[in-house]
């Protein structure tokens, strides 16, 4: 039985994600900081920004296929009056984090057949003025996407990026209020006319992760209902 591990990985796109691939018959373990009983899943503890936690963990895994590094952090930072600590994190878990399990996982994907994929966003491929740190580290987990990619390429391993825009979950709708809209405004930006939903992020990694993707590494794939064709 193939083994996946989803950081993040019990709410929101992490926990559609987990679920998805526990339909393809995997092991799934989803690690997050305050894990939270899920049906099939196995769900643990891990602060990704705990470089002794993450090789803990790695290091308790006897096979692991699959990695998907979803935990992430997000937060408004005024030019004027930044906040260094909310920079500090965000960078931290979202890129910092990702960088780390990418390197604990290495050990242990098999070759010709593993698997990473990096949930980035759809603002690491372009930017917005009061989200300079979640900007800076989604940028950044797409350069290190591609690194890795051609790193581990003669591996047989692939390394992509999802880049979600609007999904329908907590941060978002976190996000909407900071931003005095709701889901029908935000949809309304979008030409599909509709937010996406966690599930539709987890069909694009459970594809990347698959036989059929086995052609596929260095990219970040939008699932953003067009949004950054007309961005």
């Amino acid at each position: 039985m193939k083994v996946a591990l989803v950081t993040g990985g019990t709410k929101g796109i992490g926990l559609a994600i987990a679920r998805r691939l526990a339909v393809e018959g995997m092991r799934v373990i989803a690690a997050s900081r305050a894990p939270e009983p899920v049906e099939g899943i196995e769900a643990v503890g891990l602060d990704v920004t705990d470089a002794a936690a993450v090789r803990g963990l790695f290091g308790g895994l006897e096979r692991l296929d699959v990695l998907v590094n979803n935990a992430g952090l997000a937060g408004a930072i005024a030019w004027d009056a930044p906040d260094d600590a909310l920079w500090g994190a965000t960078l931290a878990v979202n890129l910092t984090g990702t960088w780390m399990c990418c390197q604990a996982a290495l050990r242990l994907l098999p070759e010709g057949a593993g698997r990473i994929v990096n949930i980035a966003s759809t603002l690491g491929l372009r930017g917005v003025a009061d989200q300079p740190a979640y900007c800076a580290a989604k940028h950044g987990v797409i350069g290190l996407t591609r690194s890795l990619a051609l790193a581990v390429a003669a591996r047989g391993i692939t390394v992509n990026a999802v880049c979600p825009g609007w999904v329908a979950t907590d941060m978002a709708r976190q996000r909407w209020a900071e931003l005095g809209m709701d889901a029908q405004a935000a949809a309304a930006g979008i030409p599909r006319g509709q937010v996406n939903t966690p599930e539709e992020v987890a069909e694009a990694v459970a594809f990347l992760v698959g036989p059929a993707a086995a052609g596929i590494t260095g990219h970040a794939l939008p699932v953003d209902g067009g949004g950054l064709v007309v961005a």
